[in-house]
């Protein structure tokens, strides 16, 4: 699950897009995925707009924020949410589903940067492990992962490259 939002503040900014795609065993069902994006209901600022490189005419288009919310939900169903720094999408997210169910989204959460960091951890010998910094940057895990790095925002990359994320950590973690 991955979304683009107008900015940072989970009490001012809403979600312009968003994108979940299905992960199957060791498969990433990028054809299989969510694609929304949704109408913003006020202006949006040109630095969002240019980060997410959405353009104003293709959001007027977009879907009402309740329309999304079922649809996200029908997508999703009982499945675990998957995402990177995830408490943020959700936090934007509860905001549109809310009003829908009386709660927030219910799914369980997989947050892939925190088995990252548990992966991290577990390289180093026990006596280095006690206040070790992880770099917990996006790029920085893809690069210590061996996945691509697309520099794209768009929230596709971001869903498939953490799904990706996701599936390596959980063999690595095998081993």
């Amino acid at each position: 699950l991955a979304c683009a939002t107008t900015g940072h503040d989970q009490l001012h900014d809403r979600v312009l897009s968003l994108c979940a795609v299905r992960v199957c065993g060791n498969r990433v069902l990028s054809s299989d995925r969510l694609e929304l994006l949704l109408r913003p209901g006020g202006p949006v600022p040109a630095e969002a707009l240019r980060r997410h490189r959405l353009r104003e005419q293709d959001l007027a288009q977009g879907l009402l924020a309740s329309d999304a919310a079922e649809r996200l939900l029908r997508f999703v169903g009982s499945r675990p949410l998957l995402g990177y720094y995830l408490e943020f999408d959700v936090a934007m997210l509860d905001q549109i589903v809310k009003p829908l169910i009386g709660i927030g989204l219910p799914q369980q959460q997989l947050e892939v940067s925190s088995l990252y960091y548990d992966w991290r951890l577990k390289q180093l010998p026990p006596y280095q492990q006690d206040g070790v910094y992880v770099d917990l940057r996006y790029s920085s895990m893809l690069q210590a992962l061996d996945l691509p790095e697309r520099g794209s925002p768009d929230p596709l990359d971001r869903a498939v490259l953490t799904a990706l994320a996701f599936i390596k950590l959980r063999q690595l973690s095998a081993q």
